[in-house]
């Protein structure tokens, strides 16, 4: 029954992933285009960073958990759990890095950094342009620096630094797997001791 159970969990999770992976690259994509033709203050790219990359992926992430813990009957372990929810973090992970890394962003929209640099940075210059204190001028002027340095690094990327982002991902995925996993178990009842 167990393993049965386990089998049933790496698949119903294999499938919430390739569910996860294509919105979560739905709703990056929706940010990208958000950002680069929406977004006109630092304020409006702040709030809606904060809603495309942790409030969004957070809550269809807790919803795509919940349904796989009914999908397998409502109950399973804390390592089921962590099972079934890294296989899904780490399909998804796998649908993003091939569909918006590579595919969108190679092939449909090669100018994505630079366009995501050019609305950042005409954000922070609006905002700059309409403050009259200097101080706030001086710190905007400071935070495009710091973005343009970030941008610039960003360009010239090797293989090892691919390898090692990967390698951090991976762990990411799994400690967010355990976070996850430990609020979203619901151990089987079992039998009182002694019957």
């Amino acid at each position: 029954m167990s393993a049965e159970l386990d089998k049933t969990i790496k698949i119903q999770g294999l499938i919430r992933g390739l569910i996860l992976g294509a919105v979560l690259t739905a709703v990056s994509i929706i940010y990208f285009y958000f950002m680069v033709n929406m977004a006109k203050s630092a304020v409006s790219i702040t709030v809606g960073s904060m809603l495309f990359t942790y409030v969004l992926p957070i809550v269809i992430a807790a919803l795509l958990c919940v349904n796989l813990r009914t999908k397998i009957g409502g109950f399973w372990t804390m390592r089921q759990a962590g099972t079934g929810i890294f296989i899904m973090f780490f399909v998804s992970y796998l649908i993003m890095f091939i569909v918006r890394d590579q595919l969108f962003a190679k092939v449909i929209e090669p100018d994505m950094v630079q366009k995501t640099e050019t609305a950042m940075i005409n954000a922070l210059n609006s905002l700059k342009d309409s403050t009259t204190k200097p101080e706030e001028k001086k710190q905007a002027d400071i935070k495009i620096a710091e973005m343009k340095k970030t941008f610039e690094a960003g360009r010239t990327i090797t293989i090892g630094q691919q390898i090692q982002s990967l390698g951090v991902s991976i762990i990411f995925l799994f400690v967010l797997s355990i976070i996850f996993a430990a609020f979203f178990k619901r151990e089987p009842l079992s039998a009182a001791p002694g019957n």
